[in-house]
């Protein structure tokens, strides 16, 4: 999994701090993660190829998580795009949408597919062979998912040469890669175990922003590879995470101590805050392995 921040930061665009966004690649996909004024800029300042995205998650209807959607799917439509397009987002993403495309006259020439949430409970909203992706109700203002990305166990690893010590046949290597035991060319059964590896660990992703402090995410998101979540204020300014309902630095380390994921992305940082170490060093009082998110940085898992 290669994540790429686009954006990190809270409320207002500022020259150098864009609000949400972030493109996460894995298996062959390419998903856009929120998509704040500006993602487009974004994309093309760190040259990711766009015009690969099938499927855009929007977390929730404030503006700094979904004010630059209208503006790529313009810019998609003036490239000629012909690839469908698939938004998942609140209910009412739909509206927002479409009521700019209608007036400024600039339907889409592909095919725009809206999937539209309104669950407290968790939905699958994509699968494949290779991974699921499902929503993780959070706690905000107003109707807000996270986003929880599973890679599906791969296949298994051939030992090469156990199984030419086996006499298993090359007609036979895909099925051992499936699982499956199978007969040599002496006619005997040969035990799976003995002549494969276990599949690399599946990684996963879970995305949470916005959201107060909420343990009920801990089971949805035990274990996890990596949890990026918000981190809007320090614990000086905790007074204001009730009415804002936001989290501060050490209360999304609380989250990942008690999922006991492997690794913390923090972010969504208030613009009040000039040094960004600050919310590290908070985090860390609770749960070592932190990172901070900044716009443009890649975090590979």
């Amino acid at each position: 999994m290669k994540l790429t921040i686009l954006g990190c930061h809270s409320a207002t665009p500022r020259a150098h701090h864009n609000p949400t966004a972030q493109v996460l690649e894995t298996k062959g996909h390419l998903f856009l993660i929120d998509c704040g004024e500006g993602t487009q800029v974004q994309l093309r300042r760190f040259k990711i190829k766009f015009s690969r995205i099938r499927h855009v998650f929007i977390s929730h209807l404030h503006g700094d998580h979904f004010f630059g959607l209208i503006g790529l799917i313009s810019t998609f439509r003036l490239l000629g795009r012909e690839a469908e397009l698939n938004i998942y987002g609140p209910k009412g993403i739909k509206e927002a949408i479409t009521l700019q495309l209608k007036l400024g006259k600039s339907w889409t020439n592909y095919p725009l597919y809206f999937h539209e949430l309104d669950s407290d409970s968790p939905q699958l909203l994509f699968e494949d062979d290779k991974l699921t992706i499902t929503t993780i109700p959070l706690d905000h203002r107003v109707y807000t998912n996270g986003f929880l990305f599973r890679e599906k166990p791969g296949e298994r690893k051939l030992n090469i040469d156990a199984a030419r010590k086996a006499n298993v046949d090359l007609s036979y290597y895909n099925k051992l890669k499936q699982g499956f035991d199978v007969v040599n060319k002496d006619g005997k059964t040969i035990a799976n175990k003995d002549i494969t590896l276990d599949p690399d660990p599946s990684k996963s992703y879970a995305f949470c922003s916005d959201t107060a402090y909420y343990p009920n995410i801990i089971p949805q998101i035990k274990e996890v590879t990596t949890l990026y979540h918000e981190a809007t204020f320090l614990e000086t300014h905790q007074h204001l995470c009730e009415p804002t309902k936001h989290s501060t630095a050490r209360g999304a380390a609380t989250i990942a101590k008690k999922a006991e994921v492997t690794t913390l992305i923090l972010g969504h940082y208030s613009g009040r805050y000039d040094d960004l170490e600050l919310f590290r060093n908070e985090a860390k009082q609770v749960f070592e392995a932190v990172e901070l998110a900044e716009d443009g940085k890649v975090f590979e898992f």
